[in-house]
């Protein structure tokens, strides 16, 4: 997979400083409370009441500002799993109709993401310089093969848009992920520049298309300074954390600061009362929120906020999709496991964290074989020390069960726990619930 890489040279592992030493009027919160705050801002607080409608896809990702694109679906693509992690169920041709109507675009955000189309003048100095965040391939690409690229450019702008299969592969060599066809390599390339935007997706395929066409009201004359767009993102991200570390503020739209940089524009932005600073028990750094959560902190110090949710989560949410965050604020070490080989997998394939109540309390690894109606738990671990409650079993059973059901497989198959005997009370409670279910209907 072609991932951007746009990091801070320095080594991420090092701790940012705080922009001013933490002083005993500063506000603090819990453990609880900063879980809270973040999945406040996440949208994964509480269920919703009411059924989603396609404005509420939209609305839930100019909350989370990012919804990363990733293909493997053994379960759902995540894209849609992210979204019905906040929305439960909703059609997932809303997306992409989304996308087609002009309200999200697609770029390098985090990784390769669909981003509200308001903030499409944020990536706009990434395309004009894709060197200078990683792309040095796509920069000697349009060097060495300059013919090529034009006569790609050409197509498109003579027959509208298209996609990867639209051209035959003239090179003779195999396909597969990391030999794409010359065209292919075009399309890319013109599309991390800008010269292409992704008009539309069917059956999730790109269909490529002009920029002006896709966004035609766009000039760079609408482009705001880097110092500007650094500002802006900086917000953003602490925003869509709800809370946040300084070290964990470059990861959510992988910008590019020095850790120094970063310190400064955090004080700054504190000074001016764009961000509010808080304390943690525990932590020995500050904290940031954006001044427009500032109600929620509040109430998650006053202990106001009941984290009632349990969903299951995609691999790539922005919940966990930062390692040491995940470790950091929820005590829960992830990785996923499809790039691990096979014998060394610890939890599975694809394992998926279970969010249950504030607290990340476990993880499966599922299949959904949609032409056979079962939903397969190849296997399930809760973390250790979690205690397997009947109110646990009921809580996971009723999220692992509208799941399936969203995958049009009321059948679920558990083939192995950890423990062994919540496996057992969760199948039982499946299998109850299941029954309830058709009764019902």
């Amino acid at each position: 997979m072609m991932r951007a890489t746009f990091f801070a040279e320095e080594d991420p592992t090092l701790p940012i400083p705080s922009a001013a030493p933490l002083s005993p009027p500063t506000p603090a919160l819990s453990l609880a409370a900063a879980r809270a705050l973040h999945l406040a801002a996440q949208g994964l607080l509480q269920a919703r009441r009411r059924k989603a409608v396609k404005a509420d896809v939209l609305a839930a990702i100019r909350q989370m500002g990012v919804l990363q694109i990733d293909t493997i679906h053994v379960v759902a693509r995540s894209p849609y799993l992210v979204l019905w992690s906040r929305l439960g169920d909703y059609p997932q041709p809303w997306l992409e109709q989304l996308l087609a109507e002009g309200a999200l675009f697609e770029y390098w955000a985090h990784e390769a993401s669909f981003v509200p189309i308001e903030d499409y003048g944020l990536y706009r100095h990434r395309m004009l310089d894709p060197a200078a965040m990683g792309w040095k391939y796509s920069v000697k690409w349009m060097a060495e093969q300059g013919d090529a690229v034009a006569a790609v450019l050409a197509h498109i702008r003579a027959n509208g848009a298209a996609r990867s299969a639209d051209f035959e592969r003239t090179d003779g060599q195999a396909g597969g992920w990391w030999s794409w066809k010359p065209e292919k390599r075009s399309l890319e390339v013109l599309f991390t520049s800008g010269v292409l935007m992704i008009a539309k997706r069917h059956n999730f395929q790109r269909y490529y298309d002009l920029a002006e066409r896709v966004l035609p009201g766009w000039h760079d004359g609408l482009l705001s300074s880097e110092d500007e767009v650094r500002r802006r993102l900086l917000l953003a991200s602490v925003k869509a954390l709800g809370l946040a570390r300084a070290g964990w503020i470059s990861d959510y739209f992988r910008t590019k600061q020095s850790r120094a940089s970063l310190a400064r524009d955090l004080q700054a932005l504190v000074d001016e009362g764009a961000l509010l600073r808080y304390a943690v028990d525990g932590w020995m750094d500050a904290v940031y929120v954006h001044a427009d959560h500032a109600d929620l902190a509040r109430a998650a110090a006053a202990g106001k906020l009941a984290p009632t949710l349990t969903t299951i989560l995609s691999p790539f949410d922005p919940v966990v999709w930062d390692r040491r965050r995940a470790l950091e604020l929820f005590g829960f070490d992830y990785r996923l496991e499809c790039y691990t080989p096979a014998e060394k997998r610890q939890y599975g394939y694809f394992t998926l964290p279970i969010l249950r109540r504030g607290a990340l309390v476990g993880r499966l690894d599922a299949k959904a074989h949609r032409a056979q109606g079962r939903f397969e738990i190849k296997s399930l671990a809760l973390e250790e020390g979690v205690r397997p409650s009947p109110r646990l079993v009921q809580d996971v059973a009723g999220a692992v069960r509208r799941l399936a059901l969203w995958h049009a497989c009321p059948q679920v198959d558990i083939a192995q726990a950890q423990p062994a005997p919540f496996g057992q009370q969760l199948a039982a409670a499946l299998q109850d619930g299941g029954q309830a279910a058709r009764r019902a209907a």
